[in-house]
């Protein structure tokens, strides 16, 4: 319950591994992170434009739901140069309203505490469902997510962050083709955009999952897709990072075996 900012630049795994960028904190990043029933709003840019603006969405989220909100990025975008808009004035931290929840003295009020150890019979679990609304109200009203020639395509591709910006230009070439492509990318890892996904898998043809890892946001496509339609992976683990002809070469193969 406790607001805060967190950014994870993802590098090569595991244990040392690398300084190549990498999405392999995937499973980390949106099941929580640790122990215990909790979820992490998690925020994937895939711009230095993003990287700029999304600490500011992330601090008020934060702020909002009184939960940590996670950043994740990958080493290529924490190196990347590009040109940058100030798209907002900077934040006077004195014009935030006063938090009902920060110790701050307790002079002429009660004591503050804030804590998950507590062993009174019952009061963990009410607090965990209590905890549950507010991840229910996150879900319904914090879904983000961008897309690229979806209105009338017939093969959809999920990337996010650096996968994306190359799925991207696979989705160019496929139109310069004459193949009617498109590109879901997930903004919010979780909550996770699962009701464009349904949507989609009622009128695509395949879905292919494009990540910088062995196979990850992959596992959330298929849930929400359940099978309905083929879904492809095509993983790279360790620092390597897709290119968008290879992307493309691989899709011909995948809509031959339908």
């Amino acid at each position: 319950d406790l607001p805060m900012v967190i950014a994870n630049v993802v590098r090569g795994g595991p244990g040392l591994g690398n300084i190549a960028p990498a999405q392999s904190d995937y499973f980390q990043a949106t099941r929580g992170g640790g122990h215990g029933d909790y979820r992490t709003p998690v925020l994937a840019p895939n711009s230095v434009q993003e990287m700029f603006e999304f600490p500011k969405i992330a601090f008020e989220l934060a702020e909002q739901y009184r939960t940590p909100v996670l950043i994740l990025a990958d080493g290529l975008l924490g190196q990347m140069i590009e040109p940058l808009e100030f798209t907002f004035e900077p934040v006077d931290p004195k014009t935030l309203p006063k938090k009902d929840y920060i110790l701050d003295g307790c002079k002429g009020r009660e004591r503050r505490v804030i804590r998950s150890y507590d062993l009174r019979p019952g009061y963990l679990e009410r607090l965990n469902l209590k905890r549950l609304q507010k991840y229910q109200k996150i879900e319904a009203d914090e879904v983000r997510y961008d897309n690229y020639h979806l209105d009338d395509a017939e093969y959809a591709i999920v990337a996010y962050g650096t996968s994306s910006r190359v799925a991207k230009a696979t989705v160019r070439i496929a139109r310069e083709n004459g193949v009617r492509m498109g590109l879901l990318r997930p903004i919010t890892l979780w909550p996770f955009p699962k009701k464009i996904l349904e949507e989609l898998a009622e009128r695509v043809k395949l879905f292919i999952v494009v990540e910088m890892n062995l196979g990850q946001m992959v596992e959330d496509v298929e849930l929400v897709v359940k099978g309905k339609v083929p879904v492809h992976l095509i993983p790279h683990p360790g620092g390597g990072i897709p290119t968008a002809n290879e992307i493309w070469q691989k899709f011909l193969m995948f809509r031959e075996e339908l």
